[in-house]
């Protein structure tokens, strides 16, 4: 096909027939990199305001990334297993499971790096498969 462009369903399933193996290999290796890219921005909006200040690093350290893959089905998963990640995130005001008083305001950081590497890692995916079919 010529440059990515289907104008019929048709076209792209007979596409999608010829080089599907390639696109899901494709979106796989820009998933990969969408999601560690977005790991690295999370850690940057992690160092300090508007997002958490630094105290230990490790809460920054336990950002991770994983792309699971089944035939032609790709996620990435970016998280954290920190316990403050919700807290830091969306504040918390209330008491805790300890009877501590908190009213400590947000510091986003996943968000604002959502926000800027969802459209690229779009792009970035329909650029990898338009270049495979």
């Amino acid at each position: 096909m010529n440059s990515g462009m289907f104008r019929h369903p048709a076209q792209l399933a007979s596409a999608l027939n010829r080089g599907g193996k390639a696109a899901v290999s494709a979106a796989d290796i820009a998933m990969r990199h969408g999601a560690k890219a977005l790991v690295v921005q999370v850690q940057h909006n992690a160092s300090g305001r508007p997002g958490p200040r630094v105290v230990t690093g490790r809460y920054r350290a336990s950002w991770q990334s994983d792309v699971h893959r089944a035939g032609p089905v790709i996620v990435a998963e970016v998280g954290t297993t920190a316990p403050q990640g919700r807290r830091l995130e969306f504040g918390f005001v209330g008491v805790d499971s300890l009877g501590r008083h908190y009213n400590q305001p947000p510091f986003p950081h996943l968000g604002p790096a959502v926000e800027v590497f969802g459209p690229l890692l779009a792009r970035e995916l329909g650029a990898a498969l338009a270049e495979a079919l």
